[in-house]
This record gives structure tokens, C-alpha cells and sequence, in this order.
């Protein structure tokens, strides 16, 4: 791989601001005299950019992250782990490297919350205070919601690279591959990175036709939602890697079940007010498991009927409680949950939350965050396409499209996501600069 050298610019056009637009954008940069205790829950992308950002905006910080983990993981390189890129090791790093100078880090899981009383209690019985609180644990697997999956992952031919082990053990899985019919699942819910499902199904693909083992592959992509992709832009190209590809595409087939034994996976059909079961016989299963915010966040008061933390889409304040923010993928917001999304919302959110430590009614002064997400989908050793959307679903690419159709699978952006990514998020994101 040729070393990438230059700056890769990100965030869409340069705009020139007029004398009194860049007068006030320099006098927010100022480090705000606002005080409060600011406590982060969860130190994954979303807290530690925060807390990160926070601690450069405030002079005086008081910032407290909740985080059990001592590993921080690059969860967005577990495609390459399992496609035999990059060993699992290139993507994990310690917590505490990343936890930034004078913020208090608080090594537990958090139990519940009274946001009536402005306090958090932690596993260990521990009631945490706070005058502000963001939310941000991220997203639970649910891998306990497929029947008979339980002592069988990473082995009897089931895979799942949601992990750092499960994308080792996906990349043995394919590497040992010699034939036979393999489907790759996406569930019918919500999950991180919309397009994860996809991508190791096409890196997959990919290497056993390097392999030339390929034509004794029958290749299914079964996903439990009603198409391939949510932007329409981006689908009809996706929908073309699969025909390219020979993948054959199935839709509203939602995995419940699996025999490890008979190797045979079930999944759930709605018709209308009925619901059918499908039997599908395979050799290699590779599926994205049911995901959902965080139980402790579910029984909480600050979730709505979904689970979620129910917070303003723009603002990304709590509806209900206004010492209260959140982001992220534990957050209802209605867009991709992709660390690219957490990018343009954690600046959104602290200068939104700086400004109501202030005192400002973010009715009359707020930034808004529109949606913006990204999903860089890998499509082949070398080639990847960079699928760019906001709210409305519709493409907003940093590149202008009269320069560059994001749609075409290109190895630049193949370096993007294998050297410039990796290198912004450790270097740029989670230390507040990008």
C-alpha cells in the first residue's frame, strides 16, 4: 500500500464570512467563563469528542466521562479486520490515552438515572451529580435475541463482525471457506453504520473470486428491511455492486433463529397482519445482530417509546429536561449512526451546551445539526464508494458531485478509509480538532 501524504480537507465548502460574521465566529472561539459540573456517559466516540471539545472550549472545566471499557476501539475498521486487512490490533488503543488532561474518568457502568434530582447512579451503587449531562453510550448488540446462536459464534460456520474477536473469527471463517452457500444478514432494526452488513458481504465476495473459489459459492444478501440502502441515490448504485456481484438480494426477512447442528437459519416474514417463518439452509452465516440502545438507558426516563434518548433532532437537547443532551447512536436521532454522523453533531451539541451553561435560551441562539452522516462502503480490495446524506436523505458530498460522483468505487477514497480515517479520528476527532 503506497503511503498517503497531503491534508485531507472534510466538512464540505470554504465560505467567506463578511467582517461582523467573522468578529462573532472569533468570539465564540474564546474560551467560555460558564461553570458546571458536565458529566459525559459513555467514552466512546461520541463522549471522548465531546469531553475533548468541552475541555478546550471551557476555561473552567469540570468534566467527568463514565466509561467502563479500558480498550478504545476503531470500530469502523472491523470490515478490514474481517477481510484480512489490517490485524485487530491496528484499531485498539487504551482508554486513558484518549481521556483528555484535567477530565475525571469514572470506571464503571452507569445503572440508572434521576434526572428529577440532576444525578446518575453507577453499578456499584455510586450516585454521580451533575449540572449538566450528556448521553452517549452507544449502541448494545443484542446477540441473545437469535435462538440457538448461544456457544456457537465464531465457529459451526455462524460469524458476526461486530467485535474485535467476531472480526478475527469472520476473517478465518472466510479465509477457510471452500464452497457452498453463504448469506450475509441485516437485521430489521436499527444498527451502527447502515451499511456494515453490506460490506463485508462484498469484501467476501471479493476474496473468493481472488481465491477462484467464487463459482462454487451461492452468495445470498438477506436483510430484514424493505431495501438495501436508505438514501435513494446511494441505493440504486449499491444495487448494482449486487448484480455485479451475483448476490442475490432478499428483503423483509428478519433472522430470529438458528441450528447450528441442522445449519439452518429462520427468519421472520410479515405479511400484512401475518407473520410466516422461512427456513434457509447454509454453510457460512455471517449476520449483523439486532442492536438497541442500552437497557439502562431503555428503563430510563430520558428514553422515549423507543428506547432512545429523546432529544431535539437540531439541537440535540433533551425534550424534557434541558440540563440534558445527547448524541450518537444511544440518541432517537433520525439519521445513520456512523462516527462520521457523531463528527458534525459533537461540535453542534458543545456549543450548545456552552451556551446554556451561559444561560441562553437555545430557542433564541443554538447551532443546528441537519442529519449529516456518512458511510464510506468498501465495495472490493481497493475500491470503495462514499455514501454522504443529511436528513433529508438526499446527497451531501464533501466533494462537489461536479468534481466527483460519490458513487463511483474509487481507490482514493479506498486510501480514505483505510489510511485517512483512522488517522483523523485518532489524531483529529477524539482530541477535539476535527
Amino acid at each position: 500500500m503506497p503511503e498517503v501524504r497531503g491534508t485531507l480537507l472534510a466538512g464540505g465548502a470554504l465560505a467567506v464570512a463578511a467582517p461582523a460574521a467573522a468578529a462573532a465566529v472569533a468570539s465564540r472561539e474564546l474560551k467560555s467563563e460558564a461553570r458546571g459540573r458536565v458529566v459525559i456517559v459513555g467514552g466512546g466516540t461520541a463522549g471522548l469528542t465531546v469531553a475533548a471539545r468541552l475541555a478546550r472550549k471551557l476555561r473552567h472545566p469540570e468534566i467527568t466521562v463514565i466509561e467502563p471499557s479500558e480498550q478504545h476501539m476503531y470500530q469502523p475498521g472491523w470490515t478490514l479486520v474481517a477481510s484480512g486487512v489490517f490485524p485487530k490490533e491496528h484499531f485498539i488503543r487504551k482508554e486513558e490515552d484518549y481521556i483528555p488532561r484535567g477530565v475525571t474518568w469514572i470506571r464503571e457502568r452507569v445503572e440508572g438515572f434521576e434526572p428529577e434530582k440532576d444525578q446518575l447512579v453507577t453499578e456499584s451503587g455510586r450516585r454521580v451529580g451533575y449540572d449538566y449531562l450528556v448521553v452517549c453510550p452507544g449502541h448494545q448488540l443484542d446477540y441473545d435475541k437469535i435462538e440457538g446462536l448461544d456457544g456457537h459464534l465464531g465457529r459451526d460456520g455462524l460469524y458476526s463482525n461486530y467485535t474485535a474477536e467476531g472480526a478475527q473469527k469472520t476473517w478465518e471463517g472466510i479465509r477457510s471457506f471452500q464452497g457452498g452457500t453463504a448469506i450475509f444478514v441485516e437485521p430489521a432494526g436499527p444498527i451502527k453504520c447502515g451499511g456494515a452488513p453490506q460490506k463485508i458481504c462484498y469484501m467476501a465476495d471479493s476474496y473468493w473470486r481472488r481465491t477462484k473459489i467464487r463459482e462454487r459459492v451461492n452468495q445470498l444478501f438477506v436483510n430484514g428491511k424493505p431495501s438495501l440502502f436508505s438514501s435513494p441515490y446511494y441505493r440504486e448504485a449499491l444495487e448494482g455492486v449486487m448484480r455485479r456481484k451475483n448476490i442475490q438480494t432478499i428483503f423483509n426477512h428478519n433472522l430470529v433463529a438458528v441450528d447450528p447442528e441442522k445449519k439452518e437459519a429462520y427468519f421472520e416474514v410479515k405479511e400484512g397482519e401475518e407473520t410466516r417463518r422461512v427456513t434457509m439452509s447454509y454453510d457460512f452465516l455471517h449476520f449483523c445482530p439486532p442492536q438497541s440502545a442500552p437497557d439502562f438507558i431503555k428503563s430510563s426516563p430520558l428514553a422515549n417509546e423507543s428506547g432512545y434518548v429523546e432529544v431535539d433532532k437540531h439541537t440535540l437537547q433533551h425534550v424534557r429536561y434541558p440540563n440534558v443532551f445527547a448524541l450518537g447512536d444511544a440518541s432517537n436521532l433520525p439519521t445513520s449512526k456512523t462516527g462520521a454522523a457523531i463528527r458534525k453533531q459533537a461540535p453542534v451539541l458543545v456549543y450548545n451546551l456552552v451556551r446554556a451553561m451561559e444561560g441562553v435560551d437555545l430557542k433564541i441562539d443554538s447551532h443546528d445539526y441537519d442529519g449529516y452522516t456518512s458511510c464510506p462502503l468498501v465495495t472490493d480490495y481497493g475500491k470503495m464508494m462514499l455514501a454522504e446524506f443529511d436528513y433529508t436523505l438526499k446527497p451531501r458530498p464533501t466533494v462537489p458531485p461536479w468534481e466527483h460522483d460519490s458513487r463511483k468505487e474509487t481507490y482514493t477514497n479506498w486510501l480514505i478509509k483505510t489510511r485517512a480515517l483512522p488517522a483523523m479520528y485518532w489524531n483529529g476527532m477524539l482530541k477535539g480538532l476535527a
